[in-house]
C-alpha cells in the first residue's frame, strides 16, 4: 500500500470535484478528508509499455505468439474503461501490422456498440488503418455466440464465436479495483467482455452473494465463476496484456503474458495505487465517477460502492456524475421503479432475477442505513425513482448534507472521492 495524496483534515477551503470532463470548484467549511488514489513514482510510458512486453510471463515472446497464428484475435476494452489500449496497439504495430489474417474485437459485455469518437478514443491514430477488421460485440446477438459448457455454479458459457474460430486471442486490459468482480482486468475479457447475455446475466445474479466485494477473489463467487467459465477456453491460446493506470490515467505498469499470472501479478501493483487507507468514517461522503466512467447511470454506481466504505451509518452519501449518456443499461431501473422500499426491491428478486438487479440490490441495500443523493445530468424524475435525491449543483447538495447532519446533532465529517469509482477506502 502506498501513501495517500490526501488524508489531511482540512477546514474552510476550495475544493475541485470532477464532473463532465471538467472540474467545479466548491466551498466546504467543515472538516472534510480527501480520499485518491495513492501517489506512486511513474516512469517514462514508453519504457513501461517496452519492458512490460519484453518479459512475458510464462509465455513465449509477443513476436512469436504473432508469428505461430495463422488467425489472430485481438480483444480490446470498450470507452467505458480508461484503457490505454491505442498507447500499446502503437507499440504493438510494428510487429502485427504485417499480420495477413487479424481481427479487433471490442469487449463491450451488455453495453452499447462505441460511438465514432469512442472509436477513435480506443485505437487513437491506428483506427483509419484498422478499421474494416473492428468489430463490437453485441450480447444480444445469440446468432453471434456458440455454446462451451457450463461452470460448476451452473452458468451456461455462450461467448462470441469468433473466440474459438480465432483461437489465437491477444488480449489487452486494464486492472483496478472491482465492486463485485474484485478486481476487473484478466479474465473479465472473456466474461462479460465478450459472453452472451444469457450468460452474463447468470454471472452477475452472483453478484448479490455479501462476498461480491472490491478485492475480494478467492471467497468471491462471482470470480469463483469466472475462473471456472474460463475452463471452457483452455484450447485457445491466449497472450495476455494488462494495464495499471494511476488516477489520472497515467500508465504505472504493464503485464504480459499467460492470462492468469498477468492478471495476478498486475493486481498487486493496482493494489499500490487504489486501495487507501481512511482514518476515520464520514458522515457525508461525496464520490465522483469520473470520465470516462461517468458515460451513465449504470457505470457510475461503481463510485457509490467504493463510496459507502467510507461512509458511517445513518450517513449521507452524495454522487457525483454527468452519465453523459443516460441511464444506460435500464432493468435496474425498471426494478427501482416498480418497488418504492428497499425491501419490496429484494422481495421482487427473490421471485425471479434479471440481469442488472445487482445492482437495484446494492442501491437498495445501501438505502437501508444511508441517505443517497445524486448530481447529474438526469432528470429529477428518473434519479427519484432509483431511490436517490436528485441535485444538478454540487455546492447546494454539500450545503444541504451539511445543515441536515447537524440538525440530527451530529458535527459533519466529510470524506471526499473524486475519483471514487476507482478508491477504495479501508480503515488502517
Amino acid at each position: 500500500m502506498g501513501d495517500p495524496l490526501g488524508g489531511v483534515e482540512k477546514i474552510k477551503m476550495f475544493v475541485d470535484i470532477p464532473y463532465g470532463g471538467k472540474k467545479i470548484r466548491i466551498k466546504i467549511t467543515e472538516k472534510y478528508e480527501v480520499l485518491t488514489p495513492n501517489k506512486v513514482r511513474v516512469k517514462d510510458e514508453n519504457e513501461i509499455i517496452t519492458q512490460g512486453l519484453r518479459n512475458p510471463i510464462d509465455k513465449e515472446s509477443l513476436e512469436e505468439f504473432v508469428a505461430n497464428a495463422k488467425q489472430l484475435l485481438v480483444i480490446v476494452n470498450d470507452a467505458t474503461r480508461p484503457t490505454p489500449t491505442a498507447k500499446i496497439l502503437k507499440h504493438l504495430y510494428p510487429i502485427i501490422s504485417s499480420h495477413p489474417n487479424i481481427k479487433f474485437l471490442i469487449a463491450t459485455g451488455i453495453h452499447r456498440a462505441p460511438t465514432q469518437k469512442e472509436y477513435r478514443f480506443i485505437f487513437g491514430d491506428l483506427y483509419k488503418k484498422f478499421q474494416n477488421r473492428i468489430y463490437s460485440h453485441d450480447a444480444r446477438k445469440d446468432e453471434d455466440m456458440i455454446y462451451l459448457g457450463r461452470s460448476k455454479n451452473g452458468t451456461e458459457m455462450y461467448i462470441n464465436k469468433m473466440v474459438p474460430e480465432t483461437k489465437n486471442i491477444l488480449v489487452i486490459g486494464s486492472v483496478e479495483p472491482h465492486y463485485f468482480a474484485g478486481y476487473t482486468g484478466g479474465r473479465k475479457s472473456f466474461l462479460p467482455g465478450v459472453a452472451s447475455y444469457k450468460t452474463i446475466e447468470m454471472n452477475h445474479k452472483l453478484a448479490l452473494d455479501n462476498n461480491a466485494s472490491p478485492l475480494s477473489l478467492k471467497e468471491n463467487p462471482v470470480n469463483i465463476d469466472m475462473i471456472d467459465a474460463m475452463n471452457v477456453l483452455k484450447n485457445i491460446n491466449v497472450f495476455s496484456i494488462q494495464t495499471i493506470l494511476t488516477g489520472d490515467h497515467k500508465i504505472y505498469a504493464v503485464t504480459s503474458g499467460d492470462l492468469t499470472r498477468s492478471f495476478e501479478i498486475a493486481i498487486k501493483y493496482a493494489n499500490e495505487i487504489f486501495c487507501v487507507p481512511l482514518k476515520e468514517k464520514g458522515n457525508i461522503v461525496i464520490t465522483v465517477a469520473p470520465y470516462p466512467m461517468d458515460i451513465d447511470l449504470y457505470q457510475s454506481q461503481k463510485a457509490l460502492e467504493n463510496g459507502k466504505l467510507a461512509l458511517q451509518e445513518d450517513g449521507i452519501i452524495i454522487l457525483v456524475s454527468k452519465c453523459r449518456a443516460g441511464i444506460g443499461e435500464k432493468t435496474f431501473l425498471e426494478l427501482l421503479s416498480k418497488a418504492d422500499t428497499p425491501q419490496k426491491v429484494f422481495e421482487i428478486i427473490s421471485r425471479g432475477y434479471k440481469l442488472g438487479y445487482h445492482k437495484a440490490a446494492r442501491i437498495a441495500q445501501l438505502k437501508t442505513w444511508a441517505e443517497i443523493w445524486a448530481v447529474t445530468s438526469l432528470n429529477d424524475k428518473i434519479i427519484r425513482k432509483t431511490m436517490m435525491k436528485p441535485y444538478k449543483d454540487i455546492q447546494s447538495a454539500v450545503d444541504d448534507a451539511i445543515k441536515t447532519i447537524k440538525t440530527k446533532g451530529k458535527q459533519p465529517k466529510i470524506i471526499i472521492l473524486p475519483s471514487g469509482s476507482l478508491t477504495v477506502p479501508y480503515i488502517r
